[in-house]
């Protein structure tokens, strides 16, 4: 896909920059520059758990579809579920009846939605799910709007970045300073094999609660008594407020310069870190937000 280049470094370079310069005045968090996480773990989609065999459409619209829901761990607990068991019910839906078109998306609502993801259709959560879909629906169509043959894979263009930049036009998907979700659909789009992106080294980390808990368990991150202790007795914090975005900001700004000495892109980095956390004992910051 075409486009103009100049917007290929934005968003980024933004959320590089934005990052920066909160965790250079950061009152809560502070970074360890000389403390490290261990070089390699687990990444990419598990086949197992995706639905990664489908027609080439289908496996990006199920990517999309699993990254505009891709939040909502500050409810978890009191819904009794996870990631991994949402994902699970999205990849049966799609193994089953093919992953929801656009119009589908556009028409869903939360009694719907809550029946695929085992959810109470009237929680909060659900609504905002629904709300993401329909979302995903309308942006759909105009994703798909300078391709003459409609076809979800071609429209998906030739740079991580630039996608990423079009997810923004959702409101969910429109996290300034961080994009979270816009950068990670990007990713899973290329590990899924519908897109090859050359520019997938320039994706940060993907700034969520469980990387800068892993961060902090490695002495990388470390928070003051305050904050350390609102985390580990589960006290929420607010979306937006400064204890939460230093938290994801200096988780952003320390990653950089440990991909660098790993001389690994920063997305993979994020993938093993992720995926360590689920080993990794104590509690991750809790907030209720659509970014994560």
């Amino acid at each position: 896909m075409g486009g103009d280049r100049s917007l290929s470094r934005v968003l980024c370079d933004e959320v590089r920059g934005h990052c920066a310069a909160i965790a250079a005045r950061a009152r809560h968090v502070r970074i360890d520059p000389a403390a490290d996480v261990p070089d390699g773990g687990i990444s990419g989609l598990d086949p197992a758990l995706h639905f990664l065999d489908g027609p080439p459409d289908d496996v990006a619209r199920y990517v999309l579809i699993l990254d505009a829901v891709n939040f909502g761990s500050g409810w978890f607990a009191e819904l009794g579920t996870d990631t991994d068991a949402l994902t699970a019910r999205l990849t049966a839906q799609a193994r089953a009846h093919r992953p929801w078109t656009a119009a589908e998306l556009r028409a869903l609502d939360a009694a719907a939605v809550g029946e695929v993801l085992g959810l109470d259709g009237a929680h909060a959560l659900t609504r905002l799910y629904a709300q993401a879909l329909n979302q995903l629906g309308s942006w759909l169509p105009a994703a798909l709007a300078n391709q003459p043959a409609s076809r979800l894979a071609a429209a998906l263009g030739d740079s991580a970045e630039r996608l990423a930049q079009r997810l923004t036009a959702m409101p969910f998907f429109a996290d300034r300073g961080f994009y979270k979700r816009a950068q990670i659909a990007a990713h899973d789009l290329h590990l899924a094999g519908v897109a090859a992106y050359p520019d997938i080294h320039r994706l940060t980390i993907f700034a969520d609660n469980v990387v800068p808990h892993v961060l902090r368990a490695h002495g990388v991150l470390h928070y003051d008594a305050d904050l350390a202790a609102r985390v580990d007795r589960g006290q929420e914090l607010p979306a937006g407020g400064e204890h939460e975005q230093e938290i994801r900001a200096c988780a952003v700004h320390a990653c950089e310069a440990i991909a660098a000495r790993l001389g690994v892109p920063p997305a993979l980095l994020d993938n093993w870190l992720w995926n360590a956390g689920r080993e990794i004992p104590g509690r991750a910051h809790v907030t209720r937000t659509v970014y994560y």
